[in-house]
């Protein structure tokens, strides 16, 4: 019993010597593994972010479909340029309901709505010009 009770105060006395041979963590490794994860971690994202838009993409006969522009109607309805083949439709969406408003020849728009752009009268982005535009058919009006 008593050689128990000595191997254990022994120990005991010992172990703070073996603690003080440990060494002490080391920040820089610390930081370098927190780095290491945190580039790991957004390599995954940026992959899973590739595979999500590549695996999105139109196939088939949705590929077809190319939206030419859009101009909003309401607060929840707006009209669609949607290019079908050599066809554009002109679409009324609202919400539960697409409806067909009128169908038009490809070549018969002008080269700006065809290139993907909607008329800048149309879009606003020339504000002069949709005004001009504006006051002249108001003159009109009866």
């Amino acid at each position: 019993m008593r050689l128990i009770a000595l191997t254990a105060l022994a120990l005991c006395a010992l172990a703070p010597a073996a603690r003080a041979a440990e060494p002490a963590p080391d920040l820089a490794g610390n930081v370098g593994q927190m780095l290491f994860g945190l580039a790991v971690v957004i390599a995954l994202l940026l992959g899973c972010l590739w595979l999500l838009k590549r695996l999105a993409a139109p196939r088939g006969a949705a590929s077809a479909l190319k939206v030419l522009g859009a101009a909003p109607v309401g607060p929840r309805e707006r009209v669609v340029l949607v290019e079908v083949g050599s066809e554009v439709l002109v679409l009324g969406v609202a919400p539960g309901n697409v409806r067909t408003l009128h169908i038009i020849p490809a070549a018969s728009l002008p080269a700006d709505a065809a290139a993907g752009g909607a008329p800048s009268i149309l879009a606003g982005k020339d504000f002069s010009a949709w005004l001009k535009h504006s006051l002249e058919r108001r003159k009109d009006a009866p």
